[in-house]
């Protein structure tokens, strides 16, 4: 969920993609006997359901997730060691620092996050790696990645970015694992910490799949007409982190992170999977990522930013005649980063953990009140870095598992909905 330059070097001459990544297993938090979580702000109605008993690690089976509110089973937390800010080229200017100017990113310090930084925001994933095992869940970590690795391709080189966000590369539909192809060339091996695991999910059934490898040259970043750089349509090229999912239905952010082909592709394919739809959404943030524009908190209930929809038109038409509930402004806390990854309403990305409870940051005083009004409890916690490292709760976690079925989120009858819908 986040907004970002060394000189262009010469290609190596392999002619190959080779991961500078080597697999190495993978650490898994099993879950504890269940602790309540501290509750900084208290709740006027108890959460009943927290306490359940721990469950014993099962025999991994298929992965098994229709959408972003059923009763969570099985999650991916990332990690924050070895999180860096790449060299700075036209598609990790386009990704991270979208709306900052030539002068502004010259001031941009590339390489590893400060250790300071890197140090608390690995301990409050950790906390909150304990926090959802002791509610039940189990609990798995990237395998460790040297994000510091130089690679490239012939047409480009750089090192990588980090495995603090994992959900922003892979897209979990039912059983099947996509890997998506994200527009920044930084990322192209982020996947190498989940890989162990995804593997492991392919041979106990799940269909595992990537989009076509993007080729992320020059070519697909020309300049906006305002000096700044704008995603092109020469190939699909997309971030898991665009898309929400509700059953049948997916929803599909045209933005910075996420362009029109990339939607096609995803329809086509999810069509030859089942009957999906992916319904586009446009004009409504141009910058990366949608978890911090639209959150599905239940069926027939979302969350959405105020200032970025203005208008119920702008929505899908299935999520029109959902309830709306409005975001209340944000609390703001201090940054330790003069050109933080994200903006202040990283605060309310959320994790659903069930339709009636939420990981929501601690601070959201306003907006923890808004969701116990409408039925939805809160385990506060703290991620001290969400803007500074481009990533809240619902950046940071990958679901799995949950316990639902796309029948629970029927589509239309008369099958309306964007099909095949011509790129415009």
């Amino acid at each position: 969920m986040f907004y970002p330059r060394t000189p262009q070097q010469k290609p190596a001459p392999q002619h190959s993609l080779v991961s500078p990544y080597p697999l190495t297993p993978r650490p898994l938090i099993t879950p504890r006997p269940p602790v309540k979580p501290p509750h900084l702000i208290a709740s006027p109605h108890p959460i009943t359901t927290e306490l359940a008993p721990a469950r014993a690690c099962p025999v991994p089976g298929p992965v098994g997730s229709d959408d972003e509110f059923s009763p969570l089973a099985e999650v991916v937390v990332g990690r924050a060691d070895s999180a860096r800010i790449p060299p700075l080229d036209r598609s990790a200017r386009l990704n991270l620092y979208p709306d900052l100017d030539a002068d502004e990113l010259a001031r941009i310090p590339v390489g590893a996050f400060p250790p300071r930084i890197l140090a608390e925001a690995a301990d409050d994933l950790d906390g909150l790696a304990n926090l959802l095992a002791g509610l039940g869940i189990t609990v798995h970590r990237p395998a460790p990645v040297d994000h510091a690795r130089e690679f490239g391709t012939p047409h480009w080189r750089t090192s990588g970015f980090y495995s603090y966000c994992p959900r922003d590369l892979a897209l979990i539909v039912g059983s099947t694992i996509i890997g998506t192809p994200s527009p920044m060339r930084a990322r192209m091996f982020e996947l190498a910490g989940l890989r162990e695991l995804f593997q492991q999910r392919m041979l106990a059934g799940s269909a595992w799949i990537a989009a076509p490898p993007p080729q992320l040259r020059d070519e697909l970043f020309p300049d906006d007409g305002d000096g700044r750089v704008a995603l092109g349509e020469i190939e699909p090229a997309f971030d898991a982190a665009n898309v929400l999912r509700c059953g049948r239905d997916l929803f599909y952010l045209v933005s910075a992170s996420g362009n029109e082909l990339g939607h096609r592709w995803l329809q086509t394919t999810l069509r030859a999977l089942g009957d999906y739809r992916v319904h586009p959404i446009r004009g409504v943030y141009p910058y990366t990522h949608i978890d911090s524009t639209i959150s599905l908190l239940h069926e027939g209930l979302v969350l959405l930013n105020p200032e970025r929809i203005q208008d119920l038109e702008q929505l899908p038409e299935p999520l029109r005649s959902w309830d709306h509930l409005w975001c209340p402004p944000m609390a703001t806390q201090p940054c330790s980063s003069r050109y933080p990854l994200s903006s202040i309403w990283i605060g309310m990305n959320l994790l659903m953990v069930r339709p009636d409870l939420a990981v929501v940051d601690a601070a959201q005083h306003d907006l923890i009140a808004a969701l116990r009004r409408r039925g939805v409890d809160v385990v506060p916690h703290t991620l001290r870095h969400a803007r500074v490292m481009g990533g809240g709760f619902h950046c940071v976690t990958l679901d799995l598992r949950r316990d639902s079925s796309p029948a629970r989120h029927p589509v239309p009858a008369d099958g309306s909905g964007p099909r095949g819908e011509p790129i415009m």
